[in-house]
């Protein structure tokens, strides 16, 4: 196989400052997790990543710009040259002048696309795109842009030009047209890991900004994502945006190249999934049993008049996209019909505050506070709490909710894929039923063994929780079955080697 080169904004691990010297700590993420299990094992590969601590930095000086390998056994570790082979990684850590990456990432990136692609603007209101707007633009994402765009071809030309690069996300929709100028030997994929709007939703970007990254992305030889219809969504943007010739049966799009040639880039879907083994063996660690102890002490216990009770979960991060406010009034509209759930079902919310560097994520995770506080003050009884609102990063504890859960709600605005409904069906341990948002690209698989809920109907929410709470048993572990029987059939391995396999055929 070719020489692989990985880019994303997040790394694999990051270097931290102690007493001791440099310590690694490993990336978060469903992403990361999946990219380290390609990279531990490919032979030749190289990942390239945002310095994302001053120590980052600081490593990324000492290396004069050039890769570090980090020993993966049995601790994180830089690899010394004497020591032992073993499962190693090679990463490049990139540098970003603060301002410069406070504009491309907390400008531009977040929340502008993630709003666009998400489908999060009102539009009577916001955006507003100012002479600031394009500035950060310009100077931000399209410099960032061009900065990693310089380490890829870099790497690529250390391997002789002739390497495989993948792309991820949202943060380097440029990179793609920059590496083939450059590098027109090396097959390109670019992975978009969120949703992919149709034409209409891109028209909220002024027209330089949105033609440039669809022709970025159009540099690559396989723009990819999670679902078919965010495929036939970026087909429609290069058609209609464009003028440029689609074939939605085949899934290509002719794109023009140099001296009056015609490129040829293929879209395809691949529905990212879970690392199973590791879900399996952190639910059998002694931390998960002591957080399970405990939820089931607070929540689960009978007490004097409440046998049989239940408990609704939920997994997410801080982001608007993830509809935290109105499942919790979706719950709230559960109690008020049928108040002879109260004291009875309990909603445990474990949520990670994410981007609060961001104005509009600091201002949602306020709201979420402020909505769980008038729900569980309406319905309060003593020795119970109606909703449990936890504010952390815990994946243990996340597991041990996954376990526990009667209901899991996954009512997304609109979701890329959604791994936490992924690694709640391969957890769940009391029969637990799925709510699942329709917008989400995990309900292409897993809709059939899970109620569909729509994420603005908070009545059809509520109603949804309502008939999750009084399912039959049998009828509950029917569809948990068939929802894991579905994960585990196409785990993170299959996620990532149909993904080689396609651009292996590239390279011939």
């Amino acid at each position: 196989m070719r020489p692989v080169v990985l880019l994303s904004h997040r790394g694999p691990a990051t270097f931290r400052r102690t007493r001791s010297g440099l310590t690694l700590k490993r990336g978060a993420g469903g992403l990361v997790t999946a990219l380290m299990g390609l990279a531990e094992h490919l032979d030749d590969a190289v990942w390239v990543c945002a310095a994302a601590s001053e120590a980052d930095a600081l490593v990324a000086a000492e290396h004069e710009g050039h890769s570090v390998e980090i020993a993966l056994s049995p601790d994180l570790h830089v690899a010394e040259a004497d020591e032992p082979a073993g499962p190693s990684l090679n990463v490049r850590y990139v540098e970003v002048e603060p301002d410069r990456h406070s504009d491309f990432y907390t400008k531009i990136a977040n929340p502008l696309l993630w709003f666009v692609q998400h489908g999060l603007y009102g539009l009577a209101l916001d955006p507003n795109f100012t002479a600031e707007t394009h500035r950060a633009y310009r100077e931000g994402y399209v410099e960032v842009n061009r900065q990693f765009a310089d380490a890829v071809v870099d790497e690529v030309e250390r391997r002789g030009g002739d390497a495989i690069v993948m792309l991820q996300d949202y943060h380097f929709y440029l990179v793609g047209e920059l590496v083939r100028r450059r590098c027109p030997s090396a097959v390109i994929s670019h992975f978009v890991h969120i949703p992919w709007p149709g034409p209409d939703g891109w028209r909220v970007l002024p027209q330089g900004m949105r033609e440039g990254m669809l022709r970025g992305l159009l540099g690559c030889d396989v723009v990819a994502f999670h679902t078919r219809r965010f495929a036939r969504n970026f087909m429609t943007c290069a058609q209609e945006m464009l003028d440029l010739p689609v074939d939605f049966r085949a899934g290509t799009i002719s794109v023009p190249g140099p001296h009056r040639t015609t490129r040829t880039v293929a879209t395809r879907a691949y529905p990212i999934s879970v690392d199973i083994e590791a879900v399996e063996k952190l639910a059998a660690s002694e931390e998960v049993a002591a957080h399970r102890q405990d939820i089931v002490r607070k929540h689960l216990s009978s007490v004097a008049g409440r046998q049989g009770r239940q408990l609704i979960v939920r997994v997410d991060r801080t982001d608007p996209s993830k509809n935290i406010i109105r499942g919790f009034r979706a719950f709230g509209l559960l109690l008020d019909q049928h108040p002879e759930l109260r004291g009875r079902v309990s909603f445990l919310a474990s949520l990670m505050p994410s981007r609060q560097d961001v104005p509009e994520y600091a201002d949602y995770l306020a709201q979420v506070g402020a909505v769980a506080a008038e729900v569980t003050a309406r319905h309060h009884g003593e020795g119970w709490q109606p909703i449990d609102l936890r504010l952390q990063e815990d994946l243990a504890f996340a597991v041990a909710a996954y376990e526990l859960a009667d209901v899991l709600v996954v009512n997304a605005v609109n979701d890329g894929m959604n791994l936490v409904a992924k690694e709640a069906v391969l957890a769940n341990q009391r029969d637990g039923v799925l709510l699942l948002s329709e917008n989400t690209g995990a309900h292409d698989e897993l809709g059939e063994f899970a109620l569909t809920v729509h994420p603005f109907d908070l009545q059809q929410q509520a109603d949804a929780m309502y008939a999750a709470l009084t399912m039959d048993r049998q009828q509950r572990a029917d569809l948990l079955s068939a929802a894991a029987d579905v994960v585990r059939g196409n785990d993170v391995e299959r996620w990532l080697r149909r993904q080689l396999d396609d651009l292996e055929e590239f390279c011939t």
